[in-house]
């Protein structure tokens, strides 16, 4: 809902729980004035008329009170926007007028547009209130108004939003940072004076940050408080800047571009849309926030949401690059004896990659290991039960390809520099036309060659050579790129809308809303360790939903990161808590590896529903010895429990869980024993976990 009041000059929208609410002065000065708990429009016409904090020495009245602040005027905070022509930089905009676009489902939208008439930039502010939600969506549009003798404008930097908070005794930051093998690991910090930047100069959103933060006054906890946070829609290079100012304000603003060096160049008649920048506000702490942010993304952001995803089974681990159609077939077997639904085929299916320093680019089966195409393979995948899928890179190219001898000016690079090559591979220009005409042909044949139901679409390099010789704006590249990589995406999923994508990239390094709504997966890490994936589980449950998050259990030891010993109940208990997937050789497997494996699968799919659509109630977090995750879907919820180890034989604290009925009754749909629901909540539930590495799911129904 959007309400305006103050002759048109004051605007209202409100959610299934909070108020946002902003304000143009006489002087075109766009304010902000809340965000948290609904208000009235005349509440907000109240703050409206409050005046601005009396002069202070060298202060500016307007810093951290701009809805929008650009660079220019009596402003010293970090500007969202900047420009400049070859005669003036920075804007100073006069307001025009305002639209209110009812959406529908899809929620209603507040339109701003001013015009800075010296450089003819018009300048459109979005606010779009996701129905059902509190999540705001805000983005800009710039556009270059003036006629063709008019000078370009070079958008320096253009932010999608910039979210102002209150004054608070004391602010904490909440983000998710890490590294290859190590994504999303949560930080709460407390915010001091001056700034805070997070981001990615790699050319993608990266392992190192997501971007996310959340903010709170110190005080909130998983399940009270009031919690700010905001996300970004964007998956190649990013910024956020989070800034406690002098008088306690705070103020983020965030976008693309990692740098102020220049994002596009508008000629006239020519426009520039930044990404979506959402934010929330909730008072029920950071598991209300969690659960708010992915009821929305379930609604609003994820292709097919509404659909379950099926359990998967990937063959990288059992075969790496010797692949062959009769080793493809063996595990095939094997996966569907155990109750697999889809059947991947990794790396070393195509061209000449018989290893990893050939091959990519040339995406055709390679004739020796599929004589007649992937056509017999998936044929067969299907008679089996199963859905078949694939892995593609298709951004990558070795120099040792078909493609790039014939084209090696499709890729990036800086003219008269060596190439940078890591895993022996470059990066295809995605900003160039030919190249994505290139790759739609490729992978459209592919997809008609035999019927594939889901491709894994990789991505495991970051930008460093990021040229393009003869363009007259190169630097167009780190955004052109991005939005060449959603052209072809969305052309692909128009012309095969059957066929699943999952977003990977060496793991988490390609997890955000912009990916996620083009994608039905994400690959979360390349740590299949089921302790060391805890952590990693946790930080990406604080924005992202179980839904889009694949987790596999793989082979003990494990070998590709610290040879730990764990059993299969507690890799497959720790994979159960998002998309279950298996990526062990499933042909070394035991009789009795594969018939308890067979009963865990059969246990995930009777929970899936819950785990995969369900509210998450984060009950203990990973850092401690136990730890516990809740599911709620209407008369169910499932609970996950992990033991590190146990110390001086000491029992386990009961789990007290939550979102229960406390006057209804719930029986275990394993045991059939009955349980209070005010007995769980307010005195918890026996796990009964003992010694190392142990684990546990209980599903209970109620009655």
């Amino acid at each position: 809902m959007i309400d305006v009041g103050g002759d048109g000059r004051v605007w209202l929208l409100s959610g299934t729980g909070s108020s946002y609410a902003l304000r143009l002065t006489e002087r075109d000065e766009l304010l902000h004035l809340h965000w948290g708990p609904r208000i009235t429009l005349a509440d907000a016409e109240a703050l409206a008329a409050e005046p601005l904090p009396g002069h202070r020495g060298f202060e500016s009245l307007l810093d951290g009170r701009e809805e929008y602040p650009v660079e220019g005027g009596p402003r010293f905070v970090r500007p969202a926007l900047t420009t400049r022509t070859e005669a003036v930089r920075g804007t100073d905009w006069v307001y025009e007028e305002y639209q209110v676009h009812e959406g529908g489902a899809g929620g209603d939208e507040l339109r701003l547009h001013f015009h800075d008439p010296v450089q003819h930039v018009d300048i459109a502010l979005h606010y779009r209130l996701r129905t059902g939600t509190d999540v705001i969506e805000r983005w800009a549009t710039l556009s270059h108004g003036g006629g063709d003798r008019t000078a370009p404008v070079e958008l320096l930097r253009a932010d999608a939003a910039a979210w102002s908070l209150p004054v608070r005794d004391h602010w904490r930051l909440s983000h998710l940072h890490g590294r290859w093998a190590a994504e999303s690991q949560l930080a709460r910090t407390d915010l001091s004076h001056g700034e805070h930047v997070i981001g990615s100069r790699r050319g993608h959103t990266s392992h190192a940050h997501l971007p996310w933060i959340a903010l709170d006054a110190g005080d909130a906890g998983e399940e009270h408080g009031e919690v700010w946070s905001a996300a970004l829609a964007w998956s190649g290079s990013w910024r956020i800047a989070v800034q406690l100012l002098p008088d306690g304000l705070v103020q983020a603003v965030g976008g693309a571009g990692h740098d102020d060096a220049g994002l596009v160049l508008l000629a006239p008649g020519e426009s520039y849309t930044t990404p979506v920048f959402a934010g929330l506000w909730t008072d029920g702490g950071f598991g209300a926030s969690s659960r708010a942010w992915h009821a929305y993304q379930l609604a609003h952001v994820i292709p097919g949401a509404e659909q379950s995803r099926p359990v998967l089974y990937n063959s990288w681990e059992a075969t790496y690059f010797e692949v062959s159609e009769a080793g493809q077939r063996a595990l095939a077997r094997r996966a569907a004896d155990v109750g697999v639904e889809l059947f991947v085929v990794d790396d070393g299916w195509f061209g000449t990659r018989t290893h990893d320093a050939a091959g990519l680019g040339d995406w055709t089966p390679n004739p020796d290991r599929f004589p007649n195409g992937l056509k017999p393979l998936a044929d067969d995948v299907h008679a089996l039960g199963m859905q078949f899928g694939i892995w593609v890179e298709p951004e990558m190219v070795n120099p040792d390809s078909d493609l790039y001898r014939a084209h090696p000016d499709w890729v990036q690079y800086q003219p008269g520099r060596r190439r940078t090559e890591f895993r022996n591979q470059l990066i295809l220009n995605l900003a160039r036309d030919d190249v994505r005409d290139y790759l739609w042909q490729q992978l459209d044949t592919l997809l008609h060659s035999a019927p594939i139901d889901y491709v894994k679409w990789d991505f495991n390099r970051c930008f460093t050579d990021a040229g393009w010789p003869g363009d007259p704006y190169p630097q167009r590249l780190w955004v052109d790129h991005v939005h060449g990589l959603y052209a072809l995406l969305d052309r692909l999923r128009a012309a095969h809308p059957g066929v699943a994508f999952e977003s990977c990239s060496g793991g988490g390094g390609r997890i955000d809303l912009g990916i996620l709504s083009r994608t039905d997966q994400v690959w979360t890490s390349d740590n299949t360790d089921p302790l060391d994936r805890l952590a990693i589980q946790d930080g990406f449950s604080q924005i992202h939903p179980a839904r889009v998050m694949a987790a596999w259990v793989t082979d003990s030891p494990n070998e590709q990161l610290n040879d730990r010993v764990s059993s299969l109940r507690y890799r497959f208990v720790s994979s159960m808590a998002g998309v279950l997937g298996i990526g062990g050789d499933l042909v070394k497997w035991s009789e009795d590896e594969l018939t308890e494996a067979r009963e865990w699968i059969t246990r995930y799919k009777t929970i899936r529903p819950v785990v995969q659509h369900g509210e998450l109630y984060r009950l203990r977090p990973p850092s401690e010895e136990l730890s516990a995750v809740q599911y709620v879907r209407g008369d169910e919820t499932v609970v996950l429990a992990w033991l590190r180890h146990q110390r001086h034989g000491e029992p386990q604290p009961a789990l007290r869980l939550r979102g229960l009925d406390p006057a209804a009754t719930y029986s275990d749909v394993a045991t059939g024993e009955v349980h209070r629901g005010a007995v769980l909540l307010h005195h918890g539930l026996r796990t009964g976990l003992r010694g190392d590495l142990d684990a546990a799911v209980f599903h209970f129904r109620r009655n």
